[in-house]
């Protein structure tokens, strides 16, 4: 009898991954019910925003649960998307998950508190904290689907371009319609600090794509 070489990928860390985000979504549920539901519904109803953006709009437990299951799933579809770029052992180890997912809260701290200090400078404190908010709820909500692409990835479609693809179109189709409005509602304000968001785009929202995009280039 000949022997058979088979090759079994160890998925249980990333099991534990998925585990971790199920109960935190089971967190989020339990303990802030009508915060979930409205929040589960965002980018087709903007209740959520409406009610939840004056007080203690960041630094809430809501927040930080989600927070945490989008830095936990954007880490990992990160993770897919180096190794179906590179196809190296490097990018396909546990460690490499992990520096991933520091280098991203890193990424993520940093640009939270340049916007703050860009706010603190020119006395907007209250009007980009609202931007914060919008913008990062808008992010936590697309980890959604980017959590759903991960299992695919994971269990059913390994090394699925197309996947890969189709999560991206879908959280940057999130992220736009935050976007959208966030400029409607603050046309104003946007309007008297024209040339100050225009750097503000420049410096804290495009350069960091274009460098990415380019390190993923080469």
């Amino acid at each position: 009898m000949e022997s058979i070489l088979r090759v079994v990928n160890n998925v249980d860390w990333i099991t534990s991954i998925f585990i971790v985000s199920l109960f935190i979504l089971a967190l989020s549920k339990a303990f802030f019910y009508n915060k979930f539901i409205n929040f589960v519904v965002l980018p087709f109803n903007n209740k959520y925003i409406f009610l939840h953006s004056k007080k203690h709009i960041l630094f809430n437990w809501f927040n930080i649960l989600w927070s945490a299951f989008t830095g936990l799933n954007i880490s990992l579809f990160v993770y897919y998307i180096l190794q179906i770029i590179y196809k190296e052992a490097t990018y396909q180890s546990t460690f490499a998950y992990f520096t991933i997912l520091s280098l991203v809260v890193l990424f993520f701290m940093v640009k939270i508190l340049l916007q703050f200090g860009n706010a603190f400078v020119f006395n907007s404190t209250t009007t980009v904290t609202e931007f914060i908010f919008k913008k990062l709820s808008y992010l936590n909500h697309s980890a959604i689907v980017v959590f759903l692409a991960n299992i695919f990835l994971t269990y059913i479609t390994p090394n699925s371009a197309i996947v890969i693809y189709m999560g991206l179109v879908l959280v940057l189709a999130i992220n736009v319609i935050g976007w959208v409005n966030l400029l409607k509602n603050h046309r104003k304000f946007l309007t008297l600090n024209f040339f100050y968001f225009i750097l503000y785009l420049c410096a804290l929202e495009i350069s960091p794509l274009l460098i990415i995009g380019n390190y993923l280039k080469d």
